[in-house]
């Protein structure tokens, strides 16, 4: 399990077919998760500040391709704080970058995302966009839009952004479990 914040930027250095490395001062062992830019990925191999990742086809179908820098956090450990929200690391679908306007210090960063991530997407909700928990602060038929402050554009991926940039969401947990329960059998 993650919380959605972010340890720090990794950088993709390499990735072949099914096998990916990602230089980074998180340390992992063999059989260690990672989050890598919102992907739950285990750990095969580490040395000289590289981690190692094998990429199973379902991770490939539903995530966005890696490459340049991507988001890294460890897994969540008993005891330490929760400060985000559950986060799985279950891609749920890849959403685009509508636009990413400046707004006071910080930026407005609206993504449109597919109708199986918008029907989870309430204003004041959670939701994780490329491995950073966020607050949903507004919703149209298309998209939701997310309040970048200057910490989350300083320490991940999201300050970097342009329109048509793919990103990897996954919806708050436990709203899929809420549909579920409450969903007729």
């Amino acid at each position: 399990m993650f919380t959605g914040i972010v340890r720090e930027r990794g950088r993709v250095v390499g990735l072949d077919g099914s096998r990916l490395v990602v230089e980074t001062t998180v340390e992992g062992a063999l059989g260690d998760s990672v989050a890598i830019d919102g992907v739950c990925l285990t750990v095969v191999g580490a040395k000289d500040g590289r981690l190692v990742f094998d990429l199973h086809p379902e991770t490939r179908s539903r995530a966005k391709s890696f490459g340049g820098e991507v988001n890294v956090e460890p897994a969540l450990r008993a005891g330490e704080p929760l400060g985000g929200h559950y986060v799985q690391g279950h891609v749920d679908a890849v959403g685009t970058v509508r636009s990413s306007e400046p707004e006071g210090d910080g930026r407005r960063l609206w993504v449109d995302a597919p109708p199986e991530i918008l029907r989870y997407c309430v204003e004041k909700g959670s939701m994780t966009v490329d491995g950073v928990s966020l607050t949903v602060a507004g919703l149209d038929e298309s998209g939701f839009a997310v309040a970048l402050v200057p910490h989350t554009l300083d320490v991940t991926t999201l300050g970097s952004l342009l329109p048509g940039d793919e990103l990897n969401l996954e919806a708050d947990v436990l709203a899929k479990y809420v549909e579920r329960l409450a969903s007729p059998r």
